[in-house]
């Protein structure tokens, strides 16, 4: 379980998060990235391939790598006060709140980390 809580507003921490989650999933490990806070806009077409951060692997890279393998979720309330609905993200990305993060990171063996 990845949580990433930064986005354009703090470029290394939200890049770290992705790579992360996109290394975990090359390796064969289980991924679940949620997007978080100003993360929640990647959840979004485009939005992934607008961010640039010199020296890393882009990000829209990293995002088709989690969901080619993995699981992403946007949180629900970040969704929501960002006017982001179901219809309006990428495929393969499902909108949950609190007790799906719950449930997932309370899974016997569940590593969770937070960017």
């Amino acid at each position: 379980m990845i949580k990433a809580t930064a986005g354009a507003d703090a470029p290394e921490r939200c890049n770290q998060a992705f790579n992360v989650a996109a290394a975990a999933v090359v390796s064969g490990v289980p991924v679940s990235l949620w997007l978080t806070g100003e993360s929640s806009w990647f959840a979004l077409p485009g939005r992934a391939k607008e961010f640039s951060l010199p020296h890393a692997t882009p990000l829209e890279d990293l995002l088709d790598a989690v969901l080619a393998g993995g699981r992403v979720t946007l949180c629900t309330q970040c969704a929501a006060r960002r006017d982001i609905g179901p219809d309006d993200v990428l495929p393969g990305v499902r909108i949950a709140g609190a007790p799906t993060f719950v449930e997932e990171i309370t899974t016997d063996g569940v590593q969770a980390l937070v960017y």
